[in-house]
């Protein structure tokens, strides 16, 4: 997940706006997906509402990035990538809403506590950023929700073919927006060398591979999980910010000292979630079978 790390300083370094970033880096992806027999195999194997499910996540997917890389124009590389740090909390109340799964309370603890957090970080912003950190919490939304959705309906599809069609929706989604609404981006033209070396990079690179493998993942983890996997992903993205375009500059301490804190509360929840749901996964104790076993031997039977 380093590469994904990637993105928000690609994204910076890219000079096209929001909306003909998102609709080059989708439209390469899926471009260089139709290349493997596998996507065509899992293609014809979907039926028509198993293709209208995945090309409806597909939009929200476009709509994340292009909220992301808003983000990322509005304020900083550094910023954006901060925002997608409370994804997880996000997940913990849309995931059992929408997979109608158990409610955990501690995961709303550990949202509850980040608020400080990010009140430290939007804090240590410039004013002019303030637009940028909400549409980037915006984005970290739209992460939760397809992310979700992608969990609960992920065994319908081929990892490849649910990747292609998802992304080929939001590159139809997102030229029909630039026609309808100039003013949002306007049309993807062809970029420039610059643009385009950095743009075939962020999509095959950062995520044609990482979106197909997260697909996988989700085949045998929680949408939660998947999220805390991944989410130290601003980590790599502010340290690269930092060496790479020197965003220290445009931010405070108490930017840092927040990012810091709900970086480590993310850290610490990941590990309690992962070690109770391995000790639940394990098998009991052998001492523990005895003792079950010895207590069964002693009980009265129910025919006495």
């Amino acid at each position: 997940m380093v590469l994904w790390g990637f993105t928000a300083i690609l994204g910076k370094l890219i000079t096209l706006q929001a909306l003909p970033l998102v609709w080059w880096r989708m439209a390469m992806v899926v471009a260089a997906a139709a290349l493997f027999p596998a996507f065509w195999r899992g293609l014809r194997a979907m039926d028509a509402r198993t293709l209208g499910v995945f090309a409806g996540i597909g939009v929200l997917v476009s709509l994340h990035w292009l909220t992301f890389y808003g983000a990322i124009k509005l304020s900083n590389a550094s910023v954006a990538a901060t925002c997608m740090a409370v994804t997880p909390l996000f997940t913990a109340i849309v995931e059992p809403w929408i997979t109608r799964s158990r409610f955990d309370p501690r995961e709303m603890v550990v949202g509850i506590a980040a608020v400080p957090c990010v009140m430290l970080v939007v804090g240590g912003t410039p004013a002019g950023m303030r637009v940028g950190i909400a549409v980037g919490v915006l984005s970290s939304l739209l992460v939760a929700v397809f992310g979700t959705l992608n969990k609960r309906f992920v065994h319908a599809g081929e990892p490849l073919a649910v990747t292609g069609v998802e992304l080929a929706a939001g590159v139809v989604f997102l030229g029909l927006v630039a026609l309808l609404l100039p003013q949002a981006g306007g049309t993807p033209a062809v970029p420039g060398l610059h643009d385009a070396v950095l743009l075939a990079v962020l999509a095959l690179a950062c995520t044609l591979f990482p979106y197909w493998l997260s697909l996988f993942a989700l085949k045998s983890l929680s949408a939660f999980s998947a999220q805390l996997a991944v989410s130290r992903e601003p980590v790599y993205a502010i340290l690269l910010a930092i060496v790479l375009l020197g965003e220290q500059r445009e931010l405070g301490w108490s930017f840092y000292l927040g990012v810091a804190i709900i970086l480590g509360s993310v850290f610490a929840h990941t590990d309690r979630v992962l070690a109770a749901r391995a000790a639940a996964a394990a098998p009991p104790d052998a001492s523990v079978r005895e003792r079950c076993h010895r207590q069964a031997s002693s009980a009265p039977s129910a025919a006495a």
